[in-house]
């Protein structure tokens, strides 16, 4: 009986979300309640922007150029809005998810091989996040690295949980995983006291300070999207809700670009505290901060326990989300790609090995994080190409069909972020 329960109430949940957003579409409800029912999927997408990988990133960009390179961050987060809602509009408009619709419109060979290269980047990305959380357990509890990473393969199995109980459980339960990460760095930056001019000036002023500088741009902007990212907000609004014609489909695309705004400005947000914190901080003290555990003892000594604490936490619950998100992208391409799946708990089993035996030989978090980026900027293009080609074709979308202006924005931020991510692999192994 207890079995019984727990199998059917995802699904009595999830009708009443259906009914919900269909009494929306009717105009039955009104107000902020309209955005209810359609508020989640952007949000689980939206992890992938607080990935471990980011803190490395931003925490160097704070401390070796202070609030210089915070307009990198909020240019980002503009492509990161439209890479995203074109992912959610062509769930919304085919039913379909960007491997299904890739693997119904190119050759087996070529979809086989997209899904072998985007097991490999989800492997490296699931590496960074891994390593991140069993670094924040480290850095919190002074766990060794290994029996940390083991925690966290167990903290991992406990979110996917989640999924199997509805899609709500899941979306609140990540939403509540964010909320954490962002009361951790507001509470830093009213600690670090940032100098609120300084902080205006750098986010609206495009500005460089010589060339490293410019490959540090590169790096976060070249590292802002994530092709899991991609692939799972696609199957995050396919079925999600239904529909039936052009007109409810653009009414729920609508409702859907609100829940994406309301995502990327909270993982925007995020982003500009950690640049922000470390400027105020390590910056202002002449301080060049490139390793995590580094920024967790040096948030102690300047600015107190509680900061560093906060600062590990931030880092614990992003790797923790962000790590099975990694898992649930996974299982959207190879359902997508060659019509496969493989148990969820299994797949989670399978990529925890890597991220393991790296901890286990002693290899350094940072490091691998770094190596993991490289890795995954080798698979942008096979992601963010076919998403703006299917989205712009009319056969495909229906009404939902990119406009001329969405195209070309679409196809430029194409070439500057692959072209960003194949710069800075060149400049990784040069």
């Amino acid at each position: 009986m207890l079995e019984q329960t727990l199998v059917e109430q995802p699904h009595i949940k999830q009708h009443k979300n259906s009914i919900s957003a269909q009494a929306v579409l009717n105009g039955e409800i009104k107000g902020i309640k309209r955005l209810l029912p359609f508020l989640g999927p952007a949000f689980i997408a939206a992890v992938a922007y607080l990935d471990p990988g980011n803190f490395a990133t931003n925490i160097t960009a704070g401390s070796k150029y202070g609030y210089l390179l915070l307009w990198v961050i909020v240019a980002s987060n503009l492509m990161a809005v439209l890479i995203q809602a074109l992912s959610a509009k062509l769930g919304i408009a085919t039913g379909k998810n960007l491997p299904e619709i890739a693997h119904d419109r190119f050759p087996k060979s070529v979809s086989i091989f997209l899904w072998i290269q985007s097991e490999l980047v989800i492997i490296a990305t699931d590496l960074a996040e891994f390593i991140g959380a069993a670094l924040g357990l480290y850095l919190l509890f002074d766990i060794p690295m290994l029996p940390a990473a083991l925690i966290t393969a167990v903290g991992s199995f406990a979110i996917l949980e989640l999924q199997r109980r509805g899609y709500r459980s899941l979306e609140a339960g990540i939403a509540a995983m964010i909320l954490i990460v962002v009361l951790a760095f507001a509470f830093q930056v009213i600690v670090a006291k940032p100098d609120m001019g300084a902080v205006a000036v750098g986010m609206f002023t495009p500005k460089f300070e010589g060339v490293d500088s410019i490959l540090l741009a590169a790096g976060i902007l070249g590292a802002t999207v994530m092709p899991h990212a991609i692939y799972l907000h696609s199957s995050l609004t396919q079925n999600r809700i239904v529909g039936v014609n052009e007109s409810e489909k653009k009414q729920i695309f609508k409702l859907e670009f609100i829940d994406i705004i309301i995502a990327m400005i909270i993982a925007g947000a995020v982003n500009l505290a950690m640049v922000i914190v470390s400027a105020a901080l390590f910056f202002k003290n002449g301080l060049v901060v490139e390793d995590l555990d580094v920024a967790f003892q040096q948030f102690g000594h300047l600015a107190g326990p509680v900061t560093a604490i906060s600062f590990g936490l931030g880092l614990l619950i992003a790797g923790l989300s962000s790590s099975s998100v990694g898992t649930m992208a996974g299982d959207v391409v190879m359902q997508g790609f060659i019509n496969k799946r493989i148990n969820l708990y299994l797949r989670r089993a399978i990529t925890i090995i890597p991220p393991l035996a790296i901890i286990g030989f002693g290899v350094n978090p940072t490091k691998a994080l770094v190596i993991s980026q490289v890795i995954l900027s080798f698979g942008i293009a096979f992601a963010l190409i076919p998403l703006v080609v299917f989205t712009s074709n009319r056969q495909i979308m229906g009404g939902l069909v990119n406009r001329k202006m969405t195209a070309t924005l679409g196809w430029i931020i194409s070439g500057l972020v692959v072209s960003l991510n194949l710069f800075l692999v060149y400049q990784m192994l040069v």
